[in-house]
């Protein structure tokens, strides 16, 4: 999926333009200091190879991958080796909820203004009743390949990267209201942006896009804008998933969600395609949340705005 030109991609190519100053002024735009390069796209392929392992690890753990359950610490520990190999620094965070031991893992990149941070995250937990692969091994494999795609391009933001993936959102968003509620004052102020990730790859797919900052907002429909791909503003999910902690703490958040149980209306139809009066998604919190429950074009866009997004608001 190709990004959208824009300003920061041509600058980024260096392309040998004049500009006119003010004044009447001729200057050489390559002459001009040139912005970080544009994102690059997010390979589908990367993205379901994660899906397949951690419905592999599923299978292997009961069929799920639950808070407080074998399947999920070994999809945080999946996640975690392939962060350590790219050059992370990874922190799992321990915290108790339901009386089992529940896990968050963070991911900083290195480098950038720590005093201006931007964090993209999503929660790793599934249901006990079914693999989670829409919801949310979709987001969190996503996640997982943006970052590992900054890894390759060797990416240096003026701000500092930070990846999340969050334990036990299924119970009430409880990972990340830990890590939002053990922030110092002056950390959670260094948070300039938390992207949100939930369930972006749904079957009979809608392109919603928060609206709880307008900057944030901004970015995601422009890149959708420059596919061509109209959205909606989110409204199924909103103050049910990770970004609530970070919005009731002052911070300005942002995301992507592509429906759950709500229908699927005529006129949604019209604009996306699909099935009019059927679920989004009608595996949600099901043993059938498998991977065969995903849009591939759906995961591919939204992975490639996650990625834009990412580069947009880190420069």
């Amino acid at each position: 999926m190709k990004l959208p030109v824009s300003a920061r991609a041509l600058a980024a190519a260096g392309m040998a333009t004049t500009m006119l100053l003010a004044g009447g002024a001729v200057a050489d735009a390559a002459s001009t200091p040139r912005r970080a390069a544009a994102a690059p796209d997010i390979p589908l392929a990367g993205v379901k190879a994660h899906l397949s392992q951690l419905q592999s690890i599923a299978t292997a753990n009961g069929g799920n991958r639950a808070h407080g359950r074998a399947g999920y610490k070994a999809s945080l520990d999946y996640v975690k080796a392939k962060l350590d190999a790219a050059g992370y620094t990874t922190t799992v965070q321990q915290f108790t909820a339901s009386g089992r031991t529940g896990y968050n893992l963070i991911a900083d990149w290195p480098g950038g203004d720590a005093n201006q941070v931007v964090m993209a995250g999503s929660h790793l937990d599934s249901v006990s009743s079914g693999p989670g692969i829409n919801d949310n091994a979709s987001g969190s494999a996503a996640v997982l390949e943006a970052a590992l795609a900054v890894s390759r391009a060797q990416y240096k933001p003026t701000k500092h990267l930070r990846f999340a993936w969050w334990g036990a959102e299924e119970l009430g968003l409880v990972g990340s209201r830990y890590y939002v509620n053990r922030l110092a004052t002056g950390d959670r102020s260094r948070i300039s942006a938390y992207l949100n990730f939930d369930m972006i790859g749904s079957p009979n797919a809608g392109y919603f896009v928060y609206d709880d900052d307008p900057a944030i907002e901004k970015t995601f429909k422009e890149y959708f804008s420059g596919i061509g791909v109209p959205t909606e503003i989110e409204t199924e999910g909103d103050g049910r998933s990770d970004h609530a902690p970070f919005k009731s703490a002052g911070v300005p958040v942002g995301g992507l969600f592509t429906g759950a149980s709500r229908a699927k209306t005529a006129a949604q139809v019209a604009k996306w395609g699909g099935t009019a009066g059927q679920a989004f998604d009608r595996c949600y919190h099901s043993s059938c949340d498998t991977t065969a429950n995903i849009n591939d074009t759906a995961l591919d866009r939204n992975s490639d705005a996650l990625a834009y997004a990412v580069w947009e608001l880190s420069d």
